[in-house]
Order: structure tokens, then C-alpha cells, then sequence
């Protein structure tokens, strides 16, 4: 089993990836639910970064240093520069406060200067409001945005043809590397006959509402 399969089945032990019948905040009834606010203990934030070293460092991208937008990025950006670490590639990171602060440090961004080509890390990215706030800041600084790493790309369509990832190549012609997407998803469940229905059910909602992953 490869770490993308890996992803999936973790996502399930700890209940950050469901089944049933959900609402999006787009209103879609969708037959699966993902949470990333739900690693919330040491042992399942170790294991989320290392898997997503494991993408990034498959995915090869030239980088600097990494970067984490507020609020869910600030621990995954530390935790996946840890993971890094031990994987050894040692980076710098940093990332953002909401609001600027005029005492103290001062500024909006915490860390390590954001300098040379810096990779975004983040959990997903549903209207991409985040990644367009944090590359205008990272090209603020002179600095040049080279990714965006999730953990899930859904691979499903926004407001138009696109899915939020693909929208996010298309606006900054930056890739955007996943640990998982939702073709992984579909092959765990294809691989276990006991998750026939839930095969079933996401294999609707992908016809309804995916994308093709060549977009």
C-alpha cells in the first residue's frame, strides 16, 4: 500500500474522513466529509506531517522554505518543517497573524523572512481565499510562491468548470500537491469489497460534481 492509501486509511481510523449524508458550504449533499481540524492530538499531527513530507518530497518541488496561513496552517506548517527535518530536508517556515501588529515584532508574518521560493501549506482549499491572501503576501515580500500543499484535493468543481485546485494553477501557475485526491479515495474503497456502498455513493457525487484530473 502506498502512502497515498495509507492517507485514506488513517483519515478513517481517526474519524477525520466520514461517510454518510453531508452538507457543503455550497449547499451540495456530498456522501463524504473531511475535517482536518479533527487531528487535534500529537501522535495524529506526527503522522499527518510525515505523510505530508512524503508528498512534497515525491512531488519534488523546488523550494526555500515554507509557509503557513492562518489559522490552520500555523501548526501544520511547524509539524510538516519537523517532519521535513527527520526526512532531512531542513527548511525555514513561517507564517501569518490575521491582524499586523505595530509593537513587539511588529509586522503580520512570525518566523523565518519569507525569502526565495516558498511553498504554502494548508489542509484544503474550498474557495481559495486563503492561497490568494497568502500569495499576495509572500510577492509583498519579494519573495516568490511556488506551491500550495493539501491534504485532500476533492477534485470537485467550484463556481465554474474547475475544482479549487485547478483554479489556484490556472490564477498563479503554481502547483498544487495533494497528499491524497479524491481517484485515491475511490481506489481504497474500490480495494474493499465491505465499502461497496460507499464506493457506490462517492462514484454519484463524482459524476455530478468532479472534475477530470487533467483539467
Amino acid at each position: 500500500m502506498d502512502f497515498r492509501q495509507e492517507f485514506i486509511r488513517f483519515t478513517i481510523q481517526q474519524n477525520v474522513l466520514r461517510f454518510g449524508e453531508f452538507k457543503t458550504k455550497a449547499g451540495r449533499l456530498t456522501p463524504y466529509f473531511f475535517d482536518a481540524g479533527l487531528f487535534y492530538d500529537g501522535a495524529a499531527l506526527k503522522q499527518l506531517a510525515g505523510f505530508y513530507a512524503k508528498a512534497i518530497l515525491a512531488a519534488g518541488p523546488g523550494f526555500d522554505m515554507l509557509f503557513g496561513p492562518a489559522y490552520k496552517g500555523i501548526p501544520l506548517v511547524a509539524a510538516v518543517a519537523i517532519a521535513l527535518a527527520d526526512a532531512g530536508r531542513n527548511v525555514r517556515y513561517s507564517f501569518n497573524r490575521k491582524e499586523a501588529k505595530d509593537h513587539g515584532e511588529g509586522g503580520s508574518v512570525i518566523g523565518a523572512p519569507l525569502s526565495g521560493a516558498v511553498l504554502i501549506v494548508d489542509d484544503v482549499i474550498s474557495a481559495g481565499t486563503s492561497v490568494r491572501e497568502s500569495v499576495n503576501l509572500i510577492r509583498g515580500s519579494r519573495a516568490v510562491p511556488c506551491g500550495v500543499a493539501i491534504a485532500l484535493d476533492r477534485m470537485e468543481r467550484g463556481t465554474g468548470t474547475l475544482s479549487a485546485a485547478q483554479e489556484v494553477r490556472a490564477s498563479y501557475n503554481i502547483p498544487v500537491i495533494s497528499i491524497a485526491t479524491l481517484d485515491d479515495l475511490m481506489g481504497y474503497l474500490k480495494a474493499d469489497p465491505q465499502r461497496s456502498r460507499e464506493l457506490a455513493a462517492v462514484g454519484r457525487y463524482r459524476e455530478q460534481y468532479g472534475v477530470s484530473a487533467h483539467a
